[in-house]
């Protein structure tokens, strides 16, 4: 076993020293009757045998390589390049965890600041940070860091109804028994223009999403200015992706950005790992939670990467620290900053390029049918709802035995909306695909 050493000898020399004659000996006091269960395990096979059972039950899973797949609502089916698992791979990278020492974490630290920097160049902002698990967890500690930052009694957090419904739920299940309160979300209905007459001396953030969870780009100028009015901050969660195309939310005025990276160069793994963005401006960095990475000099004048604005109170005194962030996702942000960098500028944008035409397209074709009408009130980007003339719940479940995994059923967190699907179309998906969708569509009517 690659990562347990100990040898015959050295078990020997362990059990002589705590004066045990086996290890079967430190169980026995456990009784006999729960010791060792028995347990109805099928004869020994071959690591032929094991593969073909293993690559058996695999084949059952519904996973994006064998069916089309048109289902987003946080995570997207996104091409990886070749290269960046090949990379990321690495043993030196594989292994690695938290940089704690400088002198023998060089590569990781260095790869983290390259992150940092591409996403901070992406974003539109000043300083970002490589160790949210997910979009989910960014975005709730982006509302703790903004209570935090506002000082004062300031304990509101005004949510859009329109940000990720899961997101919501992670960000009340992080604020349970704190005195913070969380509105502006409870009523569907409310715009950003009625969240901006919700803003006062209470108001820590306002947070909205871009594209929202229903893939609207809702008209976020002058939104900024209204939030600083009032001495709150805006909290905008983003689409990396969507940034190859749109204006950063950093030119909006925004004082915080999160988002989930695993669109970038990261697949879909079933739900994880994945990787939350989290970033903010010099004016509020010393506030920020998790590791920044920076680039210094050692005493020979040499390029050097090290952890910095790291407090004592982060690693050891943590009823004072400013988050519970205490992993790295490094591994993950590399798999990011190799995405960003094989593609180069003009790569993510002919990649958000395509989400936005196939998307409209799709849409269009979709829109055409008897019965089916798609939302268009508001630009859409990669995402868009759409009407169905039954049950969307019934529909999707017709399509997933024709193996398409037709989108997201809105019932599943909107009760009322149970004739609606949320579709996600990324450059993945080809025309033909796309027209099989709307041929399935049709017969499902």
């Amino acid at each position: 076993m690659n990562y347990i050493a100990n040898t015959a000898a050295d078990r020997r020399a362990m059990l002589a020293a705590i004066g045990a004659e086996s290890i079967e000996a430190l169980f026995e006091v456990v009784p006999t009757d729960v010791r060792f269960p028995r347990l109805n395990l099928a004869q020994p096979l071959s690591e032929m045998e094991v593969l073909a059972e293993l690559e058996q039950l695999a084949d059952e899973n519904v996973e994006a390589k064998h069916y089309l797949w048109f289902l987003g609502a946080g995570a997207y089916n996104h091409f990886v390049p070749s290269v960046v698992p090949q990379l990321q791979m690495r043993n030196e990278f594989y292994t690695a965890y938290t940089p704690y020492q400088p002198e023998a974490s060089q590569g990781t630290l260095q790869a983290i600041f390259e992150y940092q920097s591409m996403m901070a160049e992406l974003t539109g902002m000043e300083v970002v940070n490589a160790s949210h698990y997910d979009g989910a967890t960014s975005l709730a500690e982006a509302a703790i860091m903004s209570v935090n930052a506002t000082r004062g009694n300031r304990n509101k957090i005004l949510v859009s109804p329109r940000v990720h419904p899961q997101y919501r739920a992670v960000l009340r299940t992080y604020l349970q028994g704190t005195s913070y309160t969380v509105t502006g979300d409870e009523d569907p209905s409310n715009t950003l223009d009625r969240l901006q007459a919700k803003l006062d001396e209470e108001t820590a953030c306002l947070i909205v999403q871009s594209p929202n969870f229903f893939g609207e780009l809702e008209a976020i100028d002058g939104l900024a200015e209204a939030v600083h009015a009032v001495g709150a901050l805006l909290v905008m969660h983003i689409d990396p992706i969507s940034l190859g195309l749109f204006k950063p939310p950093g030119h909006y005025g925004a004082d915080i950005v999160t988002g989930e990276g695993q669109s970038m160069g990261n697949n879909l793994n079933f739900g994880g790992p994945y990787l939350g963005i989290f970033a903010t401006s010099n004016k509020l960095m010393r506030k920020m939670p998790g590791r920044v990475v920076g680039q210094t000099t050692d005493t020979d004048g040499r390029r050097g990467f090290v952890l910095t604005l790291s407090t004592r109170e982060q690693h050891i005194r943590r009823e004072k620290a400013t988050s519970n962030i205490c992993t790295n996702q490094g591994l993950i942000a590399l798999g990011a900053a190799i995405y960003l960098a094989a593609l180069g500028k003009q790569g993510l944008r002919r990649v958000a390029e395509l989400c936005y035409h196939k998307a409209h397209y799709a849409a269009a074709e979709i829109d055409k049918l008897d019965g089916y009408q798609v939302e268009q009130s508001q630009p859409f980007f990669k995402e868009f709802v759409v009407r169905c003339p039954r049950p969307a719940r019934e529909i999707a479940q017709q399509l997933a035995r024709q193996r398409i995994m037709a989108g997201y059923v809105l019932d599943r967190d909107f009760p009322d909306r149970t004739h609606e699907l949320l579709v996600c179309v990324t450059e993945m998906n080809s025309r033909a695909q796309i027209e099989q969708l709307v041929k399935a569509l049709k017969e499902a009517a």
